[in-house]
């Protein structure tokens, strides 16, 4: 029992003093501040510079860790940028709905304008000539079963206007 305590504390003495030895500087501020603007703006060989840094420091304890570099790494890792961009441009949707509502009233006037010019309903609309027309089939016996020619029919018939 006392061997294996042993054993256990030589090997992870040097895990403890591996880590605890990793001194790696801190970044500099200037160089994070506004990360989030400058990020597109910036060299591929000076953004993979900063994220091999921010690795680095991020072995050690984080504890260690100035603000600033938290914050560029969680830029880094999740910032809006590449293929996390956003894929509208701002005030987009209200773009969108000015268009459909410009779509709509146009359609709405062409319509209008179409049904100005067009002519009144047709002679055959009329309430007169659907009764003559219901007279005719009745006269003519047309669909007995079922129909106008019937026996105890009550429906409207041909008649539709009123």
């Amino acid at each position: 029992m006392l061997r294996s305590s042993l054993v256990r504390s030589i090997r992870a003495t040097p895990v403890r003093n591996a880590v605890g030895v990793r001194s790696v500087h801190a970044i500099s501020t200037p160089t994070l501040v506004d990360l989030d603007k400058r990020w597109e703006s910036m060299e591929r060989e000076e953004q993979k510079n900063l994220m091999d840094q921010l690795a680095e420091r991020q072995k050690g304890p984080w504890t260690e860790l100035t603000l600033a570099e938290k914050k560029a790494a969680y830029y880094i890792a999740f910032g809006s940028y590449g293929p996390r961009a956003p894929l509208h441009p701002p005030k987009f949707q209200l773009k969108v709905f000015v268009g459909v509502l410009g779509g709509l009233a146009a359609s709405v006037a062409l319509f209008l304008g179409i049904r100005s010019f067009a002519a009144g309903p047709p002679h055959t609309m009329t309430k007169e000539w659907q009764e003559a027309t219901n007279e005719y089939l009745k006269e003519q016996k047309s669909d007995p079963i079922t129909g106008i020619s019937s026996e105890g029919y009550k429906g409207p018939g041909h008649v539709q206007s009123k």
